[in-house]
């Protein structure tokens, strides 16, 4: 991983706290432990002619994608508890406006490399409701309460 002035990582993060979200979604997926994904991501905004600032940010961080939408929007996607996590870092002495979201999302990574347990794994569902609740989700269909139900449903082990 190369260097980042602190600078320029300063700049990334007035961005993240401006044109920028960070969210985690609870994913179904048949091939996981317990039948469900935690997905962190990290998301900058910007009409798309204005794409070279969405281009130079990837380039300084070094990872993710863009994707052009047909309402003129484009966005800066990075997506992956391993690369959420160095961003994080990263940005975390700078951010202002999300010094919560950091805070409880880099709390649900940690949580999420140490799961033993289905009852870690609701812990880690209960951290991802709030984070909804902090970034004034609408749209979330899968909560704790329905991976509890899920889980429940299951023979797993505690």
């Amino acid at each position: 991983m190369r260097f980042i002035e602190p600078t320029i990582l300063a700049y990334i993060a007035g961005f993240l706290d401006g044109d920028g979200s960070i969210f985690f979604q609870i994913v179904p997926r048949s091939d996981y432990k317990f039948g469900f994904e935690i997905r962190a991501s990290i998301a900058f905004y910007q009409k798309s002619n204005n794409v070279e600032i969405l281009n130079w940010l990837k380039e300084q961080l070094g990872s993710g994608y863009i994707r052009h939408r047909k309402t003129g929007m484009s966005d800066y996607t990075i997506v992956g508890s391993a690369e959420a996590n160095r961003v994080m870092r990263l940005l975390q002495p700078y951010v202002f406006l999300k010094k919560k979201h950091v805070a409880l999302g880099l709390k649900i990574l940690e949580m999420m490399g140490n799961l033993k347990s289905k009852e870690d794994f609701l812990e880690v569902c209960k951290l991802v409701d709030k984070f909804g609740d902090i970034n004034y989700s609408k749209k979330r269909k899968l909560t704790y309460s329905v991976v509890e139900r899920a889980l429940a449903s299951k023979s797993l082990p505690l």
